[in-house]
């Protein structure tokens, strides 16, 4: 799988157009553990971001149950509320991908290891991903079963079209010159790392048109005018180089 395609084609779908640091780590972290196990289906693969994607509000990092303390101590299964990847609820449950204590399926290890297990063996429901997803059926929306019945199906079924189109593109090496590499890089990167903070500020100044510029004005308010827009755009560049403005990239659908 060619990552930098992968994270070109999520940008786009479903993420809208945006991709953070949070979400690229997440995602390498179940792209490494499907490797390490060395599945082959990518239309399960596809159908486990899908879950993540949704279970997680797009953040793809475990989550804890939504709601404040007193709402979760509603709960008939509170302090084991939902938490990880997919929100496993019981203590029963959580029990079972090896958390001793409310709290531990917020950890990678064990949120992975509910992730894998539980929709690959059935633990959630009884059903798993080789019952929708083999030679003879190809079956997203009956998939949401192995989570939760028919909860939002058709929606997760768009995720999983969405991911499995990534995947697919991932591993088609004409899709590489296709792409653009600073779509797969974070838009929370560090600006003073980002190849289009650079080319907006410095691009002028490095291509020496400024210079030929102010040499070539013979009108004194005009001369004020360009000394005025220079000041600027130093005093733009140090705030960029010096990580006090950020640039947040949004890509064309």
């Amino acid at each position: 799988m060619n990552r930098t395609v992968f994270f070109s084609y999520v940008r786009r779908a479903p993420f809208g157009g945006n991709l953070w640091q949070g979400q690229v780590e997440g995602l390498n972290k179940i792209l490494d553990e499907w490797e390490r196990r060395r599945l082959s289906d990518v239309r399960w693969l596809a159908y486990m971001l899908a879950t993540v994607f949704h279970e997680t509000g797009g953040k793809m990092q475990p989550v804890r149950e939504a709601g404040g303390e007193r709402y979760l101590k509603s709960k008939p299964y509170y302090p084991w509320v939902g938490e990880g990847l997919v929100q496993v609820t019981w203590e029963v449950n959580a029990r079972k991908f090896g958390a001793t204590k409310p709290g531990q399926l917020m950890t990678w290890p064990i949120a992975l290891k509910a992730l894998f297990d539980g929709m690959l063996q059935g633990v959630f429901t009884g059903l798993a991903l080789n019952d929708f997803f083999h030679v003879r059926k190809d079956d997203p929306v009956g998939a949401r079963k192995i989570i939760n019945g028919k909860d939002k199906a058709a929606l997760i079924a768009g995720y999983h079209r969405n991911f499995l189109d990534a995947i697919n593109a991932s591993l088609d090496t004409s899709k590489l010159a296709e792409v653009d590499a600073e779509d797969a890089i974070p838009d929370d990167k560090p600006t003073s790392q980002s190849g289009t903070a650079l080319a907006m500020i410095g691009g002028p100044v490095v291509t020496g048109t400024v210079i030929p510029a102010v040499l070539g004005i013979d009108n004194l308010y005009s001369l004020i005018f360009m000394l005025a827009l220079l000041g600027i755009g130093g005093l733009a560049a140090f705030m960029f180089f010096s990580g006090r403005w950020s640039v947040t990239k949004s890509k064309a659908l």
